[in-house]
C-alpha cells in the first residue's frame, strides 16, 4: 500500500507541477520576471498545493494495492489462514495516520508559509521585471497585453528612438509613434510612465474610416502595473495562528479547510478498504473509478460548502464539518458491508 500511495502521489504531483510550470512561465514572460526567481516561484507554488494531493493519492494507492491482492487471490489465501477483515485496518491506519500527520503539517504550517513567501517573491520579481530596460528591436507588453511598446533603436543618452506604442481600449485601438521617448519609474518601483517627444497619435476602431489624429511635442503615457503596493495578504498567506484570532466567516472557512484536509485523508482511508474489495473474476482496476468518483464528490462538495459558508448561505454552527460528517457516515456504511447489502437487495 505504501508503494502504491507513493507512486500515485508522485504521479499526481508531476501532473500538477507540469500545469504550474506552464502558468509560472506564462506569467514570467508577461511580466519580465528575472530568470533566477522563476524556479523559486515554481517550487513554492508546488509546496503550497502538494497537500491537496495526499487524500486522493492515499485512496487510489490503497484501492490499487487491494485490487492486486484480491486479483491474485492473495487476500483469499490470507483470509483462509485467519486474517480477518478488521485486521486489515491495522496496516491501513499505520499508513494513513503518518500521511494525515504529514498533510496536517503541510496544510497548517508549510503551505501558508510557502504562500506568503511566494507573494513576497512575486512582488520582488515584478519590481525587478519592471526595472528591466527596454530592449531595442523587441516588443514589450504591459497590462496583460493591452499595451505594447516597441523601439527601433536607442540613443547614446539612453533615450529610445523611433518608438511605437499600441494600446487597446475596448474596440478602439490607439497607435502612437514618436521620434524620441524615455521611461520614468515611480518612487514605489511599480508605476511607470513613458514620455514621448515629437510624435503623432491615432485613435479609432479598426475597419472604420473615422479616427482621431493628434500631433504632439510631448506626451506622457502611464504604463499600467499590477497593484502590489496596497495589496493585503490573502487568507491562504496568513498563518493558522493569525486566522484563529479572527472571527469573520472567510477566516473561519480557511481554518476549517486547513483542518479538513488531514481529516479527508483518514475518511478516505476508511472508505478505501471496502472499496478495494473485489468479487471473483473482477479485474484489479475495477474499483479505481469508484475511488476517483468518491474523491471528486468529497472534494467538490467541500469546496462548495466553503463558498456557501463564506457567503452566509449555511448556518455558522455547521461550517464545513457537515460534509466530513456525511462522509464519515458513508465510510461507516461501507465498512459494515453497505455494498454487499445493496447487491443482495437488488437480487
Amino acid at each position: 500500500m505504501a508503494q502504491n500511495v507513493a507512486g500515485v502521489t508522485i504521479a499526481l504531483g508531476a501532473i500538477l507541477l507540469i500545469y504550474q510550470l506552464g502558468a509560472v512561465l506564462a506569467r514570467a514572460a508577461e511580466l519580465q520576471y528575472p530568470r533566477g526567481l522563476v524556479l523559486q516561484l515554481f517550487a513554492l507554488g508546488a509546496v503550497e498545493n502538494f497537500a491537496i494531493l495526499l487524500p486522493l493519492g492515499l485512496v487510489l494507492g490503497v484501492v490499487l494495492a487491494l485490487g492486486r491482492l484480491y486479483n491474485e487471490s492473495e487476500m483469499v489465501a490470507a483470509q483462509a489462514c485467519g486474517f480477518g477483515r478488521w485486521q486489515a485496518y491495522v496496516p491501513l491506519l499505520g499508513l494513513a495516520l503518518p500521511v494525515a500527520a504529514l498533510g496536517a503539517w503541510m496544510n497548517l504550517q508549510l503551505a501558508p508559509l510557502a504562500a506568503s513567501q511566494r507573494a513576497a517573491l512575486s512582488a520582488r520579481a515584478m519590481r525587478a521585471g519592471l526595472a528591466v530596460p527596454f530592449e531595442v528591436g523587441r516588443f514589450r507588453s504591459f497590462d496583460s497585453g493591452r499595451t505594447v511598446v516597441f523601439a527601433r533603436s536607442a540613443g547614446a543618452n539612453g533615450e529610445l528612438l523611433n518608438v511605437f506604442i499600441k494600446q487597446s481600449e475596448g474596440q478602439e485601438v490607439v497607435a502612437t509613434v514618436a521620434q524620441r521617448a524615455r521611461r520614468e519609474v515611480g518612487a514605489d518601483g511599480l508605476s511607470q510612465t513613458i514620455v514621448l517627444f515629437d510624435g503623432e497619435r491615432l485613435k479609432g476602431v479598426p475597419g472604420e474610416q473615422q479616427f482621431r489624429r493628434l500631433q504632439f511635442q510631448s506626451l506622457r503615457i502611464p504604463l499600467a502595473a499590477p497593484e502590489l503596493a496596497l495589496r493585503r495578504a490573502r487568507l491562504d498567506e496568513r498563518s493558522t495562528a493569525q486566522l484563529l484570532r479572527q472571527n469573520d466567516r472567510p477566516a473561519r472557512a480557511e481554518v476549517q479547510w486547513r483542518f479538513g484536509l488531514p481529516l479527508m485523508v483518514l475518511v478516505g482511508a476508511v472508505c478505501a478498504l471496502p472499496l478495494g474489495r473485489l468479487r471473483p473474476r473482477q479485474g484489479r482496476y475495477a474499483r479505481v473509478w469508484q475511488a476517483v468518483v468518491l474523491f471528486a464528490v468529497y472534494g467538490n462538495l467541500t469546496t462548495a460548502a466553503r463558498t456557501w459558508y463564506e457567503h452566509g448561505s449555511t448556518p455558522a454552527v455547521l461550517g464545513l464539518w457537515w460534509v466530513h460528517a456525511l462522509f464519515v457516515l458513508f465510510a461507516l456504511w461501507l465498512t459494515w458491508g453497505g455494498f454487499a447489502r445493496l447487491r443482495r437487495w437488488r437480487r
